[in-house]
């Protein structure tokens, strides 16, 4: 995969717009997953999508090949639903995947819990929501998620420590209520 990647990447450095949208394909449904998760707006997140793809358009060339592109992709799409988010002071989030919620609640409970889950990750800040969204909904390792995030992978770990233990504690409190 990482050769194919790197093969098309190279195509697309050279100017090959069918390779760009092979790219495009490859990528748009996870990218505009994620980009949901984060905005909780449809229409947000299409638009955040195709920004985060005119930006890898612009700068491909500054894309390194000899390493993974899908944590460079997602470091950048990040990056753009943050300043979307600043932009428009919006900071919700919603993860609507039943996929991403096996994962967060490691279980095949009822839609209630999947409310829950949805209202708890709501209460969670922008950093923590964003961090599990990646872990669970989009599956990167912890080195993947430093890499996009420019820290060190224990400073991951510890993130991914202290938002699952936030989520767990607001969705205990939750179950009192």
């Amino acid at each position: 995969m990482f050769e194919q990647e790197a093969r098309l990447i190279k195509k697309i450095k050279k100017g090959n717009q069918r390779a760009f949208k092979r790219l495009y394909e490859n990528y748009a449904d996870y990218a505009l997953r994620t980009a949901y998760a984060i905005t909780r707006n449809k229409s947000d997140a299409s638009d955040i999508v195709q920004e985060t793809f005119i930006k890898i358009f612009r700068n491909i060339d500054a894309y390194d090949t000899s390493k993974s592109f899908k944590p460079w992709f997602y470091k950048i799409l990040i990056n753009e639903s943050r300043r979307f988010l600043t932009k428009n002071s919006k900071q919700a989030i919603s993860i609507e995947s039943e996929q991403a919620l096996d994962h967060l609640n490691h279980s095949s409970q009822r839609r209630n819990s999947y409310d829950d889950l949805e209202l708890a990750m709501e209460q969670l800040d922008e950093n923590q929501r964003t961090i599990l969204t990646l872990k669970y909904l989009n599956g990167f390792t912890e080195m993947e998620l430093a890499e996009m995030m420019d820290v060190n992978v224990n400073t991951i770990k510890s993130r991914l420590y202290k938002a699952r233990h936030r989520l767990k504690a607001v969705m205990g409190g939750m179950k009192d209520e």
